[in-house]
């Protein structure tokens, strides 16, 4: 069963030709033993699984998390509050003594004497005459209740006495769950009659054999029962027969191999780091811990620092370990694209990895994207190969070139029942003789007229100024290399990967040959996101969150780019995109890039111009600001003027009077000088926006925290 606990049915390749399924078959790994190991943080798994997660802001990190007001309280110093209450004690029983001592007159005790009768007073009225002690006391336990509220007794009892005390043990002597609210029981499962399965669930979780990805896998499983994907039955005999171990990813893997970031499945966060305790952060984000997790993810989050500054070990490396989990949970599809050797997890991390120009590379890249469509085809393949030559403005796009494409791919499948590969590819855009001739006689052949059109029309434009084949056919050329000359092929002899395969939880890593074939490998991370856009858009299986992670973007974003990822949440998926600079982006593309993105990201080193893209998107907000002004004091008498001669020689500084403004002003919530200069090394200034519209405002954050 997959992790979503059905059977694996996958679809073979679009193309007739018989080619391996996508995505590619991987051999099952070996389950982990059953001595599973602590969760990163040190806690056991019922620990972790019990720990609150109370309801926060977008980007709070939930696990343990404990809320906090929206606004700062005004709290007092503890020396203040402390120094406070013994001098008001002192005060308090100074005046107590002295008017018990009869020193400021006997005028507190004139009520008593007017309300009490003559023999209460004069002692001659037996044990009734002690009342005049008991006025005392109520009176100078007046007088103490006074100073006591001056000198806020009350917040110290708060602060330091027994309601202190009790709150710090019942925090750490919490009572065990019950059955029905201990999630380690799974009473989900028992409501709905599964007490077997839930049963053995339970015991494993108490043995230590069950994992964090083991419960988000069961979970998403139970998901499909509900759902009416597949019966109880089935559900529950998975379970009383593998336990912990059902409902396993195709690959067999129960973990990664290693993990780097800290993760909560329960949630779906993975921690980044810490929002600084700074006064630009909102009060309630303050000291937080800050997760990312799919329903922020969903809206694409674009990061922008210099090399150094931390993109990929704080920001990509920990997504795409986040995304695996999810992936072995049955949760997501990913597919992470960066450069050979970035650092973006090991290899037994991932179902596939497509080496691009490595001769070892088991897998390959479908150069068409797993489709039979002469027409959709050539649309992605021209977004990759002309989609950063076109205009970017209203109008500007790759019509033509997706035409010239189209008239070229139609007829080739129409005779040889394939696409073509790159060196035939370029062949037909040079209008070489012999292959045109091929294909007009296989046309001819077949009786395929509207067809044979379509070629008569290419062949007429051959030549013509304005034509793009010959653009193309340059494109082309940077992929007919021999460092590539085993990729891309099309005869089904290759082990191609297609982007079709997310709608399974499948984790593929493609490396891009960027040392020496620059041009190319932006040109295949511009295929793989029109394949990712055009491929989500027709998934059936919209449950499973897709992502793409771009480790750099530079050369990537187009207008075409750009009108996808704004249509990616709609289908339950997402881009991760790194920059070096804005710079990387043409000019009238930047703001709405920064606008289709939900999530942004300023790291440390930011330019002064690529920061005021970021203020000019983040907006103003209204602060108070308060204005100081020191007047001069000026004295009029001769006593004054002697005073003020004598303070000025005591403090060194003229008696002055200072005036306090207060007014309501609207200023940028970071601007472009703050951005580039005010963010310290390892931080970053981080928006985010939830799929379902909810947002944080822009938050400094420590990104090694």
């Amino acid at each position: 069963m997959d992790s979503d606990g059905t059977r694996d049915t996958r679809g073979t390749h679009a193309n007739p030709v018989p080619r391996p399924a996508g995505p590619p078959t991987v051999p099952p790994r070996p389950a982990r033993a059953p001595g599973v190991p602590p969760l990163p943080d040190g806690s056991g798994f019922l620990g972790w699984l019990r720990t609150p997660r109370p309801e926060a802001a977008p980007g709070v990190w939930r696990f343990g998390h404990v809320p906090r007001p929206e606004k700062e309280p005004e709290r007092i110093p503890t020396r203040q509050l402390l120094s406070g209450a013994v001098i008001g004690f002192l005060c308090g029983w100074l005046l107590c003594s002295l008017l018990y001592n009869g020193f400021l007159g006997g005028f507190w005790l004139w009520p008593w004497f007017v309300m009490a009768p003559d023999s209460w007073t004069l002692g001659r009225a037996g044990w009734l005459s002690s009342l005049s002690y008991a006025y005392e006391a109520l009176f100078f336990a007046g007088i103490f209740a006074i100073f006591g509220k001056i000198s806020r007794w009350g917040e110290v009892w708060r602060r330091f006495g027994p309601p202190a005390w009790r709150q710090k043990a019942a925090t750490s002597h919490e009572p065990p769950p019950t059955p029905e609210q201990d999630p380690a029981a799974y009473p989900d499962l028992r409501a709905a009659g599964a007490v077997d399965a839930a049963e053995r669930l339970a015991a494993e979780a108490k043995a230590g054999l069950m994992r964090d990805v083991d419960h988000a896998r069961i979970l998403r499983a139970w998901q499909g029962v509900r759902s009416g994907r597949f019966s109880l039955a089935t559900f529950t005999g998975t379970v009383l027969k593998d336990g912990a171990a059902a409902c396993l990813h195709p690959s067999g893997a129960r973990d990664l191999p290693g993990r780097l970031a800290r993760h909560d499945l329960l949630t779906g966060q993975v921690r980044l780091g810490t929002t600084a305790d700074d006064a630009r952060n909102p009060y309630a984000y303050r000291g937080t811990g800050l997760g990312l997790g799919p329903e922020l993810l969903g809206t694409s989050l674009l990061a922008v620092g210099p090399a150094g500054s931390g993109k990929t070990g704080t920001v990509v490396r920990p997504l795409a370990e986040s995304l695996c989990l999810h992936a072995l949970a049955g949760r997501a599809a990913v597919v992470v694209v960066g450069a050979a050797g970035a650092g973006l997890g090991p290899a037994d991390a991932y179902d596939v990895v497509v080496q691009i120009g490595n001769p070892e590379s088991v897998y390959d890249l479908d150069l068409y994207g797993g489709t039979t469509d002469p027409d959709e085809a050539a649309a992605v393949l021209a977004e990759a190969l002309v989609g950063d030559l076109a205009e970017p403005h209203q109008g500007g796009d790759t019509r033509r070139s997706t035409t010239v494409l189209a008239q070229l791919l139609g007829p080739f499948r129409a005779v040889h029942g394939r696409f073509p590969a790159v060196p035939e590819l370029r062949q037909l855009l040079d209008g070489a003789p012999a292959p045109l001739a091929a294909l007009r006689e296989g046309l001819e052949d077949s009786g395929q007229d509207a067809l044979l059109r379509e070629l008569d029309a290419r062949e007429r434009q051959m030549g013509h100024p304005g034509d793009v084949g010959g653009i193309l056919a340059d494109r082309v050329a940077l992929l007919d290399r021999p460092a590539f000359a085993g990729f891309f092929d099309t005869s089904g002899q290759s082990r191609p990967f297609s982007l079709k395969a997310l709608d399974h939880p499948v984790r593929v890593r493609i490396d891009l040959p960027q040392r020496g074939h620059a041009d190319a490998s932006r040109m295949l991370a511009r295929l793989v996101l029109a394949q990712f856009t055009a491929s989500v858009a027709v998934r059936e299986d919209r449950s499973l969150f897709a992502c793409l992670v771009l480790d750099d973007a530079t050369g990537v974003v187009t207008p075409e780019a750009v009108r996808g990822i704004q249509r990616l949440r709609s289908g339950n998926a997402g881009v991760v995109l790194t920059l070096r600079t804005l710079d990387d982006v043409p000019r009238p593309l930047r703001g709405p890039l920064l606008g289709a993105t939900g999530c942004r990201m300023a790291l440390a080193g930011l330019t002064p111009w690529d920061g005021q893209d970021f203020a000019e998107v983040w907006g103003k907000e209204w602060i108070e600001a308060r204005d100081v002004t020191d007047r001069q004091i000026i004295a009029e008498t001769p006593a004054g003027k002697v005073l003020h001669a004598v303070r000025q020689v005591i403090t060194g500084k003229a008696p002055t009077a200072r005036a306090v403004t207060v007014r309501q002003v609207e200023r940028e919530r970071w601007s472009a000088s703050e951005l580039a200069h005010g963010v310290p090394p390892g931080h970053a200034v981080l928006s985010l926006t939830s799929v379902k519209g909810e947002h944080a405002p822009p938050l400094l954050v420590d990104l090694r925290g």
